[in-house]
């Protein structure tokens, strides 16, 4: 594999690392990225790739959070393990909507929905949605400040907004912190539960593309992969921080201004320069 192909993929590792945690869609990006940088691979293998190196960003969330999501810490009285196991219970609930429908439409989800043009138009929508509802939430009170706030019925309701994720160009942390925030979730709390319930969603969608992909990876395959996800993993790190740290005195009408922005430039190009949006 020559410098070219490399830096390729480690331009792809940078997007998925940065897009992964803010609401504004990896996959769609990747798709978008891969017309102008494409990698000299199988359209099988970057179908694959696509979602698989999502889990060099979710061992971000892994190792960030892992004394708080490590239920058998010794360094934790009895009440945080149990509350610690009671924030994987609402995990595992939330992730069972997108589990699945994931599993019924995965193979027609990637047949018809990977195209420019739905990219374009769910970028603009919750683009839009982003906005409006800052805008409403300005007049309201959080009532789910911590994790114990939280109930299950909320937590399934927020999975259910995971669902809508599954069309590429929506964002999963932007539909599920969307869905939070709307359910009366703090932006701190609708942030972190998407990072958490990522974690058994993306490993499940990882999986099931490897499995459908075949485990043959060729030497150059397997490197494009694994150094895919490394990058991820790195820049995921910072990108989950600065987000953590941005929402503190922010709201996230910015990355609704973002992303209208950048499904209007999606349709112009696909339109006007590559002549078709289908």
């Amino acid at each position: 594999m020559n410098i070219i192909e490399i830096i390729k993929v480690i331009i792809l590792g940078i997007v998925e690392g940065i897009t992964e945690w803010l609401p504004i869609s990896s996959t769609g990006h990747l798709i978008l990225v891969n017309e102008f940088i494409k990698l000299n691979m199988t359209h099988a293998f970057m179908e694959m790739f696509n979602v698989v190196i999502q889990l060099g960003a979710i061992m971000a969330v892994v190792v960030l959070y892992f004394h708080k999501l490590n239920p058998f810490s010794p360094k934790k009285r009895k009440k945080e393990k149990i509350e610690t196991m009671q924030i994987w219970f609402k995990v595992i609930v939330a992730v069972l909507p997108s589990a699945v429908i994931g599993l019924l439409f995965d193979d027609w989800l990637d047949a018809h929905l990977y195209k420019p043009v739905i990219v374009a138009i769910m970028l603009i929508i919750y683009g839009i949605l982003f906005i409006v509802v800052e805008n409403y939430n300005r007049r309201r009170r959080a009532s789910v400040r911590d994790f114990e706030d939280l109930s299950y019925g909320t937590a399934i309701l927020i999975g259910a907004f995971q669902v809508l994720a599954l069309i590429p160009g929506t964002s999963r942390s932007g539909a599920t912190i969307l869905g939070g925030i709307l359910l009366g979730c703090s932006r701190y709390i609708a942030a972190e539960f998407s990072f958490f319930l990522g974690i058994p969603t993306m490993f499940g969608a990882s999986l099931l593309k490897i499995v459908k992909f075949g485990l043959a990876f060729t030497g150059a395959e397997l490197f494009v992969l694994v150094l895919g996800m490394i990058v991820s993993f790195i820049v995921s790190v910072f990108a989950i921080k600065f987000l953590m740290n941005y929402i503190k005195n922010n709201d996230f009408k910015a990355f609704g201004i973002y992303r209208i922005v950048l499904g209007v430039l999606v349709i112009i190009y696909f339109a006007l320069v590559k002549g078709t949006l289908f």
